[in-house]
């Protein structure tokens, strides 16, 4: 009797240790999960900013502005285009 008295015992001891380290384990996977869905929405709102962002930054009327003020670039115009002509399919030779 004492024998079974104490196997149920340990049994009941094993048991409870089970359990109390099951809740631990879930709460803390309880407690990642929610910290990555908020760096998930996080990072969500992050990226509609940055489209956001990026869509502002590619405008043609920006990129124009960037073209002529930093690389000082301008329109071509007929009077400073310079036509080339492939002698070598027209069939002449020079």
């Amino acid at each position: 009797m004492l024998r079974l008295n104490l196997v149920l015992l340990l049994s009941v001891m094993a048991s409870a240790i089970f359990l109390v380290h099951s809740q631990y384990e879930s709460r803390r996977l309880f407690t990642e999960l929610d910290r990555s869905i908020n760096e998930s929405r996080r990072l969500v709102t992050e990226n509609q900013r940055l489209e956001v962002e990026k869509r502002a930054q590619a405008t043609p009327q920006r990129i124009e502005v960037l073209a002529r003020d930093q690389l000082k670039m301008h329109s071509a115009t007929p009077a400073i285009t310079q036509y080339v002509q492939d002698n070598a399919r027209s069939g002449t030779a020079p």
